[in-house]
């Protein structure tokens, strides 16, 4: 293959990469880093490839893979998924119409239930693709699939976040400078709010909106740790070892809703550092 005609045919791919690349990842700065990276591995092969398109696929969902695997430990059934009695993969596809809230549970699969749900509802890949692709057998990827879209049919179910992981996933967001990732995590009339203390010592006394406050925080508040302000989950930027400004969240229906700065004494004193997964004092 011509080196000019493997890069028209890149480019010809691009679109479609980049397209199962966000909506695996959920980020599309990140799905376009990936598909440049597969452009890379394109360029250095030395094998002859016998379809583009597919190697593209291949290695593009396997850098999502990696991608994903870094984010969550893969569970020890991943491989092994459950027979349930009926296969939800079967169903009429939800991924379009879910929005926000399947972003919020593709969050909480395991990376090959996140692979197999999305390649087969959104792409309409094949089971032995999928297969391949997992390496795994075809009857395993149709179980990660129907397995994950049970998760996504049950969203008040046991797969719904916590306000503390939402609260949690949004500090991650912003120290890894996620901005897509902070987008998802906001309600849309989303506000930042400052008590008189916290004003004085420089943070923003109103912030308003989901872009406004995502923009703000995206790549932020690396100092800030996990708290609990009195029994709710929130974070704390800390000097010293003691907390100095409080960030106390307000979460509905899985989503940010408001993030108040304080830095009142008695609101100081209810501050109790905890674990970033650790639900309750």
């Amino acid at each position: 293959m011509e080196s000019v005609d493997q890069t028209d045919l890149f480019e010809a791919e691009r679109p479609r990469l980049v397209g199962i690349a966000s909506r695996v990842l959920g980020d599309h700065a990140e799905a376009q880093d990936v598909v440049q990276q597969a452009w890379i591995r394109l360029h250095g092969a030395d094998a002859e490839i016998q379809s583009l398109p597919a190697w593209l696929t291949t290695v593009t969902t396997r850098l999502c893979l990696d991608r994903l695997r870094a984010r969550t430990p893969v569970p020890m059934d991943d491989l092994e998924p459950q027979v349930g009695a009926s296969d939800p993969a079967d169903d009429v596809a939800l991924a379009d119409t879910v929005g926000v809230a399947l972003q919020v549970v593709l969050d909480r699969l395991s990376p090959n239930e996140r692979v197999a749900f999305i390649l087969h509802d959104s792409f309409g890949f094949e089971f032995p693709t999928i297969a391949a692709l997992l390496e795994t057998t075809p009857v395993a990827a149709r179980k990660l699939a129907s397995r994950a879209r049970a998760k996504v049919a049950q969203p008040h179910a046991e797969d719904q976040l916590a306000d503390w992981e939402v609260v949690d996933a949004f500090m991650a967001a912003a120290k890894d400078g996620e901005f897509e990732r902070l987008l998802r995590l906001l309600a849309p009339d989303a506000t930042v709010t400052a008590d008189e203390a916290a004003a004085l010592v420089g943070t923003p006394r109103l912030i308003e909106g989901r872009e406004e406050v995502a923009s703000f925080f995206n790549g932020s508040a690396r100092s800030a740790f996990p708290v609990f302000v009195g029994h709710r989950p929130g974070s704390a930027w800390f000097h010293l070892g003691a907390a100095k400004v409080v960030f106390d969240f307000t979460v509905e229906d899985g989503m940010v809703r408001a993030i108040t700065f304080r830095a009142a004494p008695e609101v100081l004193a209810q501050v109790v550092r905890r674990q970033a997964d650790q639900p309750r004092g």
